[in-house]
Order: C-alpha cells, then sequence, then structure tokens
C-alpha cells in the first residue's frame, strides 16, 4: 500500500472518527433546557437544524471514503469505476461539498452580523466553543481538502443539482413543518422577517446553494486540470453500465 492511499485512509478514519463523536455528543449529551421547554409542542430535537444534516451527510460521505480506500479506487482516471467510488464522487459533488459550504459560509456570515440571529449568547454555557467549530468551521476544511487531495468525477449537471435542489427544498419543507406544529422558528432570523422578506431570503439562500455547487466543479477542474475533465468526460459512458 503506498504512502499516500495510506494518508488518506487514515484521514478519511479521523474525520469519520471525528463527525461520529460530534453526533454522539449533539443526541446523547448536549441539552438545552429552556430550547427544549421551547419547542415542547412539537419537538424534533437536533433534527430540527441543517446543521445536523450536514454533519450525518459528512459522517456517511467519510464512511464511504473509507470503504472506497478499502474496496474501492482512488486512481486518477479509472475507465471503469467501481461502485463504492462513483458514490462517492456523486455524493460529494451533489452533497457533500455544497451543503457544508452552505452551512459554514451562512452561520459565520450571519455570527459577523448578529450571533443572536443563529447561536444566542444564552446558548453557550450548554454549547461549547470546539463543538461549534467541528459543525461550522471543520466542515468547510474537511470538505476542501478532499477536493485538494483525491480526484473526483463529477455527475451530470441535471442530475447532481436535482440531488441539491431536492435535498434543500425537503429541508425548507421540514422547518415549516416545525413552525406549523409547535408555533417556533428554528433559526431566530426568521422571526425578524416579515413573509415577503423570508421568500425573498429562501430564495436567495437556494441560490446561493446553487452557486457553491459550480463553485465546487470550477475548484476541481482547476486543482485537477483540463486533461481530468476530458478524461472523465469520456468515461461517462462506462458510468452508466
Amino acid at each position: 500500500m503506498k504512502m499516500p492511499h495510506v494518508l488518506n485512509t487514515v484521514v478519511h478514519l479521523v474525520n469519520l472518527v471525528a463527525y461520529s463523536f460530534t453526533l454522539y455528543y449533539a443526541f446523547k449529551i448536549l441539552h438545552i433546557p429552556f430550547l427544549e421547554k421551547k419547542f415542547s409542542d412539537f419537538e424534533p430535537g437536533q433534527f430540527k437544524y441543517l446543521t445536523m444534516w450536514d454533519v450525518i451527510l459528512q459522517a456517511i460521505f467519510f464512511l464511504i471514503c473509507l470503504l472506497n480506500d478499502l474496496i474501492g479506487t482512488n486512481a486518477v482516471n479509472p475507465k471503469k469505476p467501481p461502485f463504492m467510488r462513483k458514490l462517492k464522487d456523486h455524493l460529494h459533488a451533489s452533497l457533500g461539498f455544497p451543503v457544508a459550504m452552505f452551512v459554514g459560509v451562512t452561520f459565520w456570515a450571519l455570527m459577523f452580523v448578529d450571533r443572536e440571529l443563529v447561536l444566542p449568547k444564552a446558548l453557550d454555557p450548554y454549547f461549547p466553543w470546539w463543538l461549534n467549530h467541528l459543525m461550522h468551521t471543520m466542515i468547510m476544511v474537511t470538505t476542501v481538502l478532499e477536493m485538494i487531495v483525491a480526484p473526483r468525477q463529477y455527475p451530470k449537471r441535471s442530475r447532481s443539482l436535482g440531488i441539491l435542489t431536492g435535498f434543500m427544498l425537503t429541508y425548507l419543507v421540514w422547518i415549516h413543518v416545525i413552525y406549523f406544529k409547535s408555533g417556533v422558528w428554528v433559526y431566530p432570523v426568521m422571526d425578524v422577517l416579515t413573509p415577503p422578506l423570508r421568500i425573498v431570503f429562501f430564495a436567495v439562500l437556494l441560490t446561493f446553494c446553487t452557486i457553491l455547487y459550480f463553485v465546487g466543479e470550477m475548484l476541481n477542474n482547476i486543482i485537477w486540470g483540463k486533461k481530468y475533465v476530458a478524461v472523465t468526460e469520456s468515461v461517462e459512458p462506462d458510468m452508466k453500465t
């Protein structure tokens, strides 16, 4: 086993352990009494937050990366990628990169404007600073590093954007279900927006998430070069078999 492959495997294992621990802490240890009371009419727990959806997504992604290290391939231009490699590439392109960057960038942007909109100071006694960085900083770092150290074959744009849009719209519907059942918005920023501004806010966020998909595709092309892009296009028929 070559050294780069060993390092890749170790990094994937570390990331999987880190995100698994984050999920364990969030679901088993983290309790915020006043929030639990606030959502007493309908309390879906940590599943309220897109951040947690993304942490689950990242844990699944790095599990797939680890399985690909063991039974797949990290070759730059495999002519017939095994299922695990195709699953890894498609998940990172469609959801892994754009959702992680969306969660991280929007969270820290709103924190810069007014932290009370996303992470009120009242949460500080319950929500450790390191957990915040695991959820909102590490997700960006690991997804960008994955793009740098490992090549991927991007699926068709229509397929990837369809998956991404479906994912984000599902979450959008979910937070409205929570609101109608509990009478409380998951994110305080929703309380300060009028219904028309809320619609504009959602539209802007969905547009931003879509843009992040194209940013990921562009970065991948810059890092791995036009020659690699040409190779992936030439093997596209093999990926459909």
